[in-house]
Formats: C-alpha cells, structure tokens, sequence
C-alpha cells in the first residue's frame, strides 16, 4: 500500500529573531512548535507549526512517511516530509520538528514497517513461538511510490521455517537496500528452562566450629547504601 499524500496542507510561519530555548519556550506557550524546513537544495529555514496537525500526521497510517502539502508563508507551497522529532520525556508533547522539502521525482531512501499477517502453522499447531526479527526495511524509491508498510502472510510458516527479505512483495517502483537473505522472522521452538542449581555452600556439609581462647571478635555488618537511579 502506497503512502497516502495528506490532503490537509500543513501551514508554516518563518520565525524571526533568536532562536534560543527562551525564544522556542515563548512559541510552545503560543501554542505552536518549533521546526526547521530545508532540503531540494534550498536554505534552511526556521518556521514554527501547529503541533496538532503534525500530530495527525504521525499517528496516521503512513506515519512519518507521509507526504504533505507545506504552505512556508512567504515561499510557497512545496512537498514535504517529516524526518525528525523530539517529544517531551514525561508527557509526551511534541517539543521540535524537522521537515524535508521532497522533489516528487527524485528517488529517495526510507524505512517502512513489516507487517507480519496470520498465525503461523509452526505456532498454531507444532508449538513454536514467531520471533519478528526485522520489524522495519530500508528501501530507495520515488516519493509517490512510498509503502505505508510492507505485508508478508506467515500462515504456511511451519516450525524452524524463516521469512527472508526476499519473501517480502517486490515490485518494480521500489529497490530493497536490505540483504536479501536477511531475516524478517522465524518460527523457533520454546526453550526450556534449565532446572535450578543446587546452592553450593547449602549442599556442602558444614564445618565442625573450632574452640577458640581470647577474646570473640564481632563483625558488624554495615548498613547497604541506597542504589541512586538516574532521558527532545
């Protein structure tokens, strides 16, 4: 399935002034982010954006590589990807954006999710487990033809069976950068644990206690120090 193309232009305004954290502070109190568009061998440009769009765009089925409309005010509406974000550790909230300019016809190299569809035969009746090795691959193609992900039917899989890359749908718009051979996923066998040691010092007889003359020396045991734990 192709990557969808965002009908909902996304609207950037160009920031003016410093661009410091007290300045990138002010924006996200005016509701907005900060975010930097370049690429299509243009300059870089510092914009702020409406976090909520992007957003919508992130949690869609295409994800970040979904194509948009960006209108940079002032320069124009161009094509455009998201390629990088930095969301708060705690709540989550989108704190900067980097978006890349797209030329529709140049090739281009990203990464797509691997779908694992079905239960394999291995797992449903011999007893194994699935292991999803290689949950994302690297492809090079043009942006019109981006897979939102990539569908491979795993019910034939028996135990000991693998899925390669090269089992994953190939077609003539898109060119695997990943080895062929390399693997997406196997049915493996469910390893059983080891039964417990016996404790050596538990089994060993215990030592007669020696008579001592003087004084008994009395070990006192030190208190254990706290462990102190310490993640755009």
């Amino acid at each position: 399935m192709a990557a969808t193309t965002n009908t909902e232009a996304i609207v950037a305004t160009v920031r003016e002034g410093k661009f410091n954290k007290n300045a990138a502070r002010r924006v996200r109190v005016a509701g907005k982010i900060p975010a930097v568009v370049y690429g299509a061998g243009k300059d870089a440009v510092a914009v702020t954006v409406d976090p909520r769009a992007i957003t919508r765009i992130l949690h869609s089925e295409s994800g970040h590589n979904t194509i948009f409309d960006l209108n940079v005010e002032g320069s124009g509406v161009v094509k455009a990807m998201i390629v990088d974000w930095q969301n708060e550790p705690i709540k989550g909230k989108l704190l900067h954006i980097d978006l890349k300019r797209i030329a529709m016809d140049k090739m281009m190299r990203v990464s797509v999710p691997i779908q694992l569809v079905g239960i394999p035969t291995g797992v449903k009746n011999q007893g194994g487990i699935m292991e999803h090795v290689l949950r994302e691959v690297e492809i090079e193609c043009l942006p019109g033809d981006i897979p939102s992900h990539l569908d491979v039917d795993v019910t034939g899989l028996e135990l000991h069976g693998l899925i390669h890359v090269s089992d994953l749908p190939h077609s003539g718009s898109i060119k695997f950068l990943a080895e062929e051979n390399a693997t997406v996923a196997h049915v493996t066998i469910i390893k059983e644990e080891a039964p417990a040691e016996v404790d050596a010092l538990a089994a060993a007889p215990a030592e007669p206690e020696v008579a001592k003359k003087g004084k008994t020396e009395t070990a006192e045991a030190a208190p254990a120090a706290d462990a102190k734990g310490g993640k755009k």
